[in-house]
């Protein structure tokens, strides 16, 4: 059994990284009601005895004695991380992984990026390092951060770059939340497009994801409860409801909500790696499968059934449904419609009560409608884990390398555009040292390499497939070899 290490970085990293630990324990104690330490729980925490000091602790198996998560929490303001020390979660991190600062980066990618990767360069390798340690089997880097501020999208990706670097066979995968057109940060375009470049550059896997679509998906929620349809009922303590028991309005974001559909992302994501199922996927098979070249590598994801995420009681849906559902634009953790867009490959991620023929079914149904590059038109990755979200009978994560991400992109390049041409705020950037104007420069390079790219796969769109037996191809193919 392999480890996975999660490394949660500013605010925005910390409170979704808060929520998925949260989760998982919920998930693992559902699972194994006699406390074993056994491999799927190694897979994200360690057992330590707490009355030995130092690392002599760790505790391969037998009883859970206590339980440390296998992660490393870094913010360049303390107060998220404060919140969590003093949360119930609290006995859950290691305090020797934890790196903070007072000053806060400004919401300045440089300052992130520049002045404290520079500074926390040493403490960040040995908490990685260490991190690693504990590990038998390191498998992947988990990155969680936002895109639109200074901690995120500048350490975040300055850590990225440390770990291809010192942990080159490690996988990283990285969950980045992108800004919305609405977002209250001025200089959010500038430190997402120079956030892209080390994303484009260092990551294997990135799963990208919007403010705005997480915040509609619950405004939906909200809505259906208001109405009533389905027999739809809040649970008590609801992350859509507030302390008082009372729907939150529609103009405050509910971040705890939004937070908890990027955790059960995480957790879905990682389900056929930590239990048993009938048709496994390992981490290292998506990035195998699903990124064909080395820059396309951002995958839209969707997640099924979504309701009952934020702890909303609605019928279940059909099975058939739920696949449907996958595919369609409201269910996108991202502003993007992949069913009009062209795939490069795709992966299902089902759990629970779910059969291969079912699987298969499924997409013989939806092949049809769904349209595919001309090299890759059986270009599906399945996965079937026996195990359903605590609660539920069946869920399906959808991952999709799909051209449908290239408006997201084009929609923040204008953006950055729009800043750049006037130098706005420019200033503020280049008087941090080691900064120049050149980074800004190759970085709206960059992603436009990166949308002409998509650009010339739309352009593949509606060419008609040569369709022929792959026995004659492979005859074909014989006969120009030399005797």
């Amino acid at each position: 059994m392999t480890q996975s290490v999660v490394v949660q970085v500013g605010q925005c990293g910390n409170q979704i990284g808060c929520c998925f630990w949260d989760l998982a324990l919920r998930e693992h104690a559902a699972v194994n009601q006699k406390g074993i330490y056994d491999e799927a729980i190694s897979s994200f925490f360690r057992n330590v005895d707490t009355r030995v000091v130092g690392d002599g602790g760790s505790i391969s198996k037998g009883k859970i004695c206590s339980l440390k998560a296998r992660a490393v929490l870094i913010d360049m303001e303390e107060g998220v991380v404060n919140e969590i020390l003093q949360g119930p979660l609290r006995d859950v991190f290691d305090m020797n992984q934890l790196i903070t600062d007072i000053s806060g980066s400004g919401n300045n990618w440089a300052v992130g990026h520049k002045v404290f990767g520079s500074l926390y360069q040493d403490q960040l390798l040995e908490k990685l390092r260490k991190s690693a340690e504990h590990c038998d089997c390191l498998q992947c880097f988990f990155i969680i951060h936002s895109m639109g501020g200074g901690t995120g999208s500048g350490l975040g990706t300055f850590l990225l770059k440390m770990l291809e670097d010192e942990f080159p066979e490690v996988y990283r995968f990285v969950t980045s939340i992108y800004p919305s057109c609405e977002d209250d940060v001025i200089t959010s375009p500038y430190n997402s497009i120079l956030a892209m470049k080390e994303l484009n550059e260092h990551a294997d896997c990135v799963l990208p994801i919007d403010n705005q679509s997480l915040f509609d998906i619950i405004s939906k929620i909200d809505l259906m409860v208001n109405s009533g349809k389905l027999g739809t009922t809040v649970k008590p303590k609801s992350l859509v409801t507030s302390s008082s028991g009372a729907l939150k309005k529609c103009h405050k974001k509910p971040f705890d909500a939004m937070n908890n559909i990027v955790a059960n992302l995480l957790l879905n994501l990682t389900s056929s790696a930590r239990f048993e199922g009938s048709l496994n996927m390992d981490l290292n098979e998506i990035s195998m499968n699903l990124v064909p070249f080395p820059q396309l590598h951002y995958l839209v994801s969707s997640l099924t059934p979504l309701y009952t995420l934020a702890d909303v009681n609605i019928p279940p849906r059909r099975l058939d449904q739920m696949f449907s559902d996958a595919f369609s634009k409201d269910h996108q953790l991202l502003q993007a419609d992949p069913k009009h867009s062209l795939y490069l490959a795709c992966a299902l991620m089902v759990r629970g009560n779910v059969q291969i023929s079912d699987l298969r079914r499924n997409i013989e149904r939806l092949k049809p409608s769904l349209q595919f590059v001309s090299w890759n038109q059986e270009g599906w990755k399945t996965s079937l884990c026996s195990i359903p979200p605590v609660g539920h009978s069946h869920s399906l994560l959808a991952l999709a390398n799909n051209t449908c991400v290239k408006p997201t992109f084009m929609e923040l390049k204008e953006r950055f555009m729009r800043l750049y041409k006037k130098k706005a705020h420019l200033h503020h950037y280049l008087q941090v040292e080691g900064m120049e104007e050149s980074c800004f420069t190759e970085a709206v390079s960059s992603l436009s390499a990166l949308i002409q790219e998509y650009n010339q796969l739309d352009a593949t769109k509606n060419v008609p497939v040569q369709d022929l037996p792959r026995l004659s191809i492979a005859v074909c193919c014989f006969h120009w070899l030399p005797y």
